[in-house]
């Protein structure tokens, strides 16, 4: 039987998981759940770690990489950032040690981009960058990593020169549920509807100045013309992944296209507005991104 060799665990906001690791890099256990930072606050990390780690059966000695949200000043263990120009590789070097644990618990930094115009921080993408694109990278990326806070990377020979956070997805969550468009989106299914998608990406993408009327245009379209639930809430989606692309796409873009870092629907949206504007991008898996991260950053820390 295949023994461990250490754990690694992406702890977000409001999503924990965890991979059980061999020495090749294999995964002989996973646990994933919604004890983010938010929930273990209150928990307790180490309550909350100790409950995976004893379900997957993890050895009483085995060592525990985190990256993520644990990490963040509300945090477990505050582990600080790497300031930009951030060397990817100098993520491996500053991972902080959670003191009074009977194993070993690293948690990587985070990067900070300390820019009076244009302040920003990143905690968790940094890893799967990391995992992305290695530490042996030349030449320039542009990379699109969609989530709650979508975030834009321009990588330069393996250091991050500059990047932008975009509330994309909380914003869709507020507008959806806290503003008169709610009604628009009642009792929408899960029925996609690409045109109204497509559309929208296309429209707020040639004139972002006007997303505020754009976004309302979904309610007054319906009205006016019909149209489903499941369209507004796509022409919502649309819109606002639609401004984030005007901005993203406002400098230059390599010729091999945007490295897209994403997992299921939102790898999915984000590869049909792309394909809206007939940008080219290269789909990297952020949960294979995530672990290729880890897996570097325990290597680095703990084999000799």
């Amino acid at each position: 039987m295949t023994e461990p060799a250490y754990v690694a665990v992406d702890w977000g906001t409001s999503s924990f998981r965890l991979w059980l690791i061999d020495r090749a890099g294999q995964i002989l256990a996973e646990r994933r759940s919604g004890e983010g930072m938010l929930v273990a606050a209150r928990a307790g990390f180490a309550t909350v770690l100790q409950s995976h780690l004893a379900a997957v059966e993890a050895p009483d000695h085995l060592p525990v990489l985190v990256c993520g949200m644990a990490g963040a000043k509300t945090g477990w263990v505050e582990a600080g950032y790497v300031d930009t120009p951030a060397p990817l590789s100098a993520i491996l070097k500053q991972a902080a040690l959670v003191p009074e644990q009977a194993r070993d618990i690293r948690i990587l930094p985070g990067i900070a981009q300390r820019d009076q115009r244009a302040p920003d921080v990143m905690r968790g993408e940094e890893t799967q960058l990391l995992g992305a694109i290695g530490l042996d990278a030349t030449g320039e990326a542009v990379v699109c990593m969609p989530g709650t806070h979508s975030k834009w990377v321009r990588v330069k020979d393996g250091a991050v020169e500059h990047f932008s956070t975009f509330m994309t997805g909380e914003l869709f969550s507020a507008v959806s549920r806290e503003t008169i468009l709610s009604l628009a989106v009642a009792g929408a299914d899960d029925a996609e509807d690409v045109a109204s998608f497509q559309t929208a990406v296309k429209a707020a993408y040639e004139a972002p100045a006007f997303a505020a009327n754009l976004l309302f245009g979904a309610r007054s379209r319906q009205l006016l013309f019909g149209g489903t639930p499941a369209a507004a809430r796509e022409t919502l989606s649309g819109t606002l992944i639609g401004i984030e692309l005007a901005a993203g796409l406002s400098g230059a873009v390599p010729k091999a296209g945007i490295m897209l870092i994403a997992s299921g629907r939102l790898a999915m949206l984000y590869r049909l507005a792309f394909d809206a504007l007939a940008v080219t991008v290269k789909p990297i898996d952020a949960d294979e991104a995530v672990r290729r991260g880890l897996s570097m950053a325990a290597a680095a820390i703990w084999t000799k």
